[in-house]
């Protein structure tokens, strides 16, 4: 067994000039490194990147740079380097090939941070789950639904699938489908629709509300109200106005029908 540093360096087929070129070479390639993410810092301090997106862009390219660091200091000490790398080669291989779908969600999460699609307190619908963004990471987003659930969606199937984001306008529009009898005038329901609108918070007066005729029933007439909230305001301003729907109607004496069925008896001749 060696029994000092010089035959240990031997055996390892080291020199000492061997030692201090590495160290050199360390010390040149940490100055570089360090400059190189400094310049990569400023760079996206100047981008349009979210913060978490040049977190994860600093830490990779510092891991990135480190890494080659290492590999440079070895090489220079005359170390064969390549069982090295294609050992690295093949473990990277494998740690792809078994993660996969995490692979998929990182990708998928830095296109999100990077695209902007939605935001942490967007109102969104992804595949028939809806709820406001909590939390953006970089495998899964988590949404709380209306009904108070939590929900932790993979960023595979966001970056993959239709996205309907309720907020980025800022406002919602509301329809409201009702219906009225034959009997009353169709200026006379439109007035009352519009007491009811007039009546409810958070309607907003610009875009202007509508009130159309949208179809002809068997036993009544179909009326489409279209009118425009703040995106917070939605379903409070919904509620209400069907709410109040029913007592602008009363008051404007509008029957507001159901399906029914007229019996008429003929007395025989």
């Amino acid at each position: 067994m060696p029994t000092n540093v010089t035959e240990l360096m031997k055996n390892w087929n080291v020199s000492l000039s061997g030692v201090l070129s590495a160290l050199i070479t360390l010390l040149v390639c940490l100055v570089v490194t360090r400059i190189v993410l400094k310049l990569l810092r400023r760079l996206l301090n100047n981008s349009k990147l979210d913060a978490r997106m040049q977190k994860y862009v600093l830490s990779g390219a510092k891991v990135l740079l480190y890494l080659l660091t290492a590999i440079i200091v070895v090489g220079s000490m005359g170390v064969d380097m390549t069982s090295l790398v294609a050992l690295l080669s093949v473990a990277s291989l494998g740690v792809t090939l078994a993660a996969e779908d995490i692979l998929a969600n990182v990708a998928g999460g830095l296109v999100i941070l990077s695209s902007h699609p939605f935001a942490i307190g967007d109102y969104i619908e992804v595949s028939g789950t809806a709820g406001t963004v909590e939390e953006i990471r970089l495998n899964h987003t988590t949404l709380a639904t209306p009904d108070g659930l939590t929900v932790l969606l993979p960023n595979k199937t966001l970056a993959d699938s239709q996205v309907i984001n309720y907020s980025s306008l800022g406002r919602r529009r509301v329809t409201q489908v009702i219906s009225a009898s034959y009997d009353d005038a169709t200026e006379t329901v439109r007035a009352a629709c519009q007491t009811a609108m007039d009546n409810t918070p958070g309607i907003l007066r610009d875009p202007a509300p509508a009130v159309y005729v949208t179809n002809y029933g068997e036993s009544a007439i179909e009326y489409t109200i279209y009118c425009w909230t703040a995106t917070a305001d939605y379903l409070p301003a919904k509620f209400a106005l069907a709410e109040n729907l029913r007592s602008a109607f009363a008051a404007h004496g509008v029957t507001m029908t159901y399906n029914h069925l007229n019996v008429h008896i003929v007395p025989p001749q």
